[in-house]
């Protein structure tokens, strides 16, 4: 097997287990009736450091997209190619549908049995009742516009040599918008979060928010920001110096 295949199928794994683990584990900590009911920062932070986590271990491999909103900005950013960003979203759908699988087989039924009796179901991506639906659009775009422009910023050339911290930008990045978004929509911010829990509960009303926001977000913003303010590294200069010596080098 040729080695670009092996490393696509290595990304394609590293997207669907991080995803997983960002859905399993994220909503993990919105559990309740075991003896503690998380509060709303308590929830966000939980999603925040999941995510750092996985960034720290699959952004080596795949850059640890875990949401089709960010892959659908680094095609737009030119980082990925249309056949590599439609693996990488059915990775992540796929993904987040096992993830959320995973986590009803290690939880107790009663859980997910009495969310669905007040609402959609356990972990589903929902509009707070007082917040109408091009609201919540509003809400997911904004959230996700900022997502991104972090995205971007991080994809810059001009901040090639300063990724040793990526994994707590982007980790605290989606816990500060969890907090600020999260009692409007949820704050999802990504169609394949969203995705897993609603495929396991049946209950699809206001689902489309959830991609139409993050995603239109995600186009436009990266188009804005590849437009406006990206910038390519010039190639520096060589040293005179080092190039003098050089020359006087081979002129002996």
């Amino acid at each position: 097997m040729k080695k670009s295949t092996l490393d696509n199928i290595s990304v394609f794994l590293a997207e669907l287990i991080g995803t997983g683990l960002l859905v399993m584990l994220g909503c993990m900590g919105c559990v309740s009736g075991l003896g503690h009911t998380p509060s709303h920062f308590e929830l966000c932070i939980n999603f925040g450091l999941i995510v750092m986590i996985i960034v720290q271990i699959f952004g080596c491999v795949s850059g640890s997209h875990l949401n089709p909103a960010v892959t659908a900005a680094a095609w737009v950013y030119e980082l990925v190619s249309t056949k590599m960003a439609l693996a990488y979203g059915a990775a992540q759908c796929i993904g987040a549908f096992m993830g959320y699988g995973i986590l009803k087989l290690l939880t107790p039924a009663s859980v997910f049995d009495v969310a669905l009796e007040k609402g959609a179901g356990f972990c589903v991506t929902q509009p707070n009742s007082a917040v109408s639906n091009m609201q919540a659009v509003g809400i997911e775009f904004v959230a996700t516009m900022v997502l991104i422009l972090v995205c971007c910023g991080v994809w810059d050339p001009r901040n090639a040599k300063h990724h040793d911290s990526v994994a707590l930008k982007f980790g605290f990045t989606v816990g500060a918008l969890a907090v600020a978004a999260g009692p409007y929509t949820g704050a999802s911010m990504n169609p394949a979060r969203s995705l897993g829990p609603v495929l396991w509960n049946g209950v699809y009303n206001a689902h489309w928010i959830y991609w139409v926001g993050p995603l239109g977000a995600a186009f436009l913003t990266a188009f804005a920001y590849k437009a406006v303010f990206r910038r390519e590294v010039p190639i520096e200069q060589h040293n005179h110096e080092l190039a003098a010596l050089n020359t006087d080098k081979s002129n002996v």
